[in-house]
C-alpha cells in the first residue's frame, strides 16, 4: 500500500448501480483504486466493464453507490461531499476531463473551445485565447485555431478536446479512449504531453484505454473486468525517453 500522504486517489469499496431490481445493472462492484502523485495510471479491460463510471465517479461528475465500506479521496477531498457550486468550482480548477466524444462547442472556434475552461476561472478572453493557442500549438493544431468543430477531421477534434482537458493545467486528470480517434504517430504526440503532466509531483493521470501502443507509457496498469479490479501490474514507464525524444 502507497503512503497515504503521497495518493492523488485513494478509493476503496467503490460500488455503482444504474436502475433498480431485475433491471439493475451493477457497474462496479467494491472498487479499489489508489493512485500516487506524479503517476499515469491506465485502466484496461472488456468494453462495459465499469472503467468509464470509475473515472466518472473519481472526475465528481458521478455519485457512488452510498454504503458504509465506501470512501473515495481525490486530491484529499470526496467530491461526493461537495454539492451544487462547490463541486463545479472544484472540477473546474483541479480536473481535466478528455471524453470519448469530445464534447466541443460547434458555434465556436478550436481556440475559443479550448479557452473554456481559463474563462469559467475568470480569465480575460485574451489571455485565454492566447493559452489556448499556445495549447493547440503542442497538440499539432496552431493553423487550425480558427476553425470549427465541423471542419475538422475526428482526430482533430480529439486533439482539441485534449489541449481543452490540459489548458488549466489540473492537478488530476482523467482521459476516455484518448488516441482512439488518433494515427500512430498523433497517439504518441498526445501521450509524450500527457508523460510530461504525470512526471510533476503534484499531479497524477488515470486513462481509459484499449490501445496497446500506448501501455509503455504507463507506471501501472489496472486491469478490470465485471466491475472489479482483477490485477495491478507496476511498470517502469519508459516515459522520460520519449519526452527527451520529443524535446531533442
Amino acid at each position: 500500500m502507497a503512503d497515504p500522504t503521497n495518493l492523488a486517489v485513494s478509493a476503496h469499496g467503490l460500488g455503482k448501480t444504474f436502475g433498480k431490481g431485475a433491471n439493475a445493472v451493477h457497474a462496479l462492484r467494491g472498487v479499489d483504486l489508489e493512485v500516487p502523485y506524479g503517476e499515469l495510471v491506465m485502466l484496461v479491460g472488456p468494453s462495459g466493464c465499469g472503467k468509464t463510471t470509475l473515472i466518472s465517479i473519481l472526475a465528481g461528475i458521478l455519485d457512488r453507490d452510498r454504503g458504509e465500506a465506501s470512501d473515495c479521496s481525490v486530491l484529499g477531498v470526496d467530491p461526493q461531499h461537495m454539492r451544487g457550486s462547490s463541486r463545479t468550482r472544484w472540477r473546474g480548477q483541479n480536473v481535466g476531463f478528455v471524453f470519448q466524444q469530445f464534447n466541443l462547442i460547434p458555434a465556436i472556434t478550436a481556440a475559443e473551445n479550448v479557452a473554456v475552461p481559463l474563462l469559467l476561472q475568470g480569465k480575460s478572453r485574451r489571455a485565454a485565447i492566447a493559452t489556448a493557442e499556445a495549447q493547440l500549438e503542442r497538440v499539432g493544431l496552431a493553423d487550425k485555431r480558427n476553425r470549427h468543430p465541423t471542419e475538422l477531421s475526428g482526430g482533430q477534434q480529439q486533439r482539441v478536446a485534449i489541449a481543452r482537458a490540459l489548458v488549466h493545467e489540473p492537478r488530476f486528470v482523467v482521459c476516455d479512449e484518448p488516441t482512439s480517434s488518433l494515427d500512430a504517430d498523433n497517439g504518441q504526440i498526445v501521450m509524450q504531453l500527457f508523460a510530461e503532466i504525470a512526471v510533476a509531483g503534484d499531479r497524477a493521470l488515470v486513462v481509459v484505454t484499449h490501445d496497446t501502443r500506448i501501455f509503455h507509457f504507463a507506471d501501472r496498469i489496472v486491469r478490470m473486468n465485471d466491475g472489479r479490479v482483477i490485477d495491478v501490474r507496476r511498470q517502469t514507464a519508459d516515459r522520460t525517453a520519449h519526452i527527451n525524444e520529443h524535446q531533442s
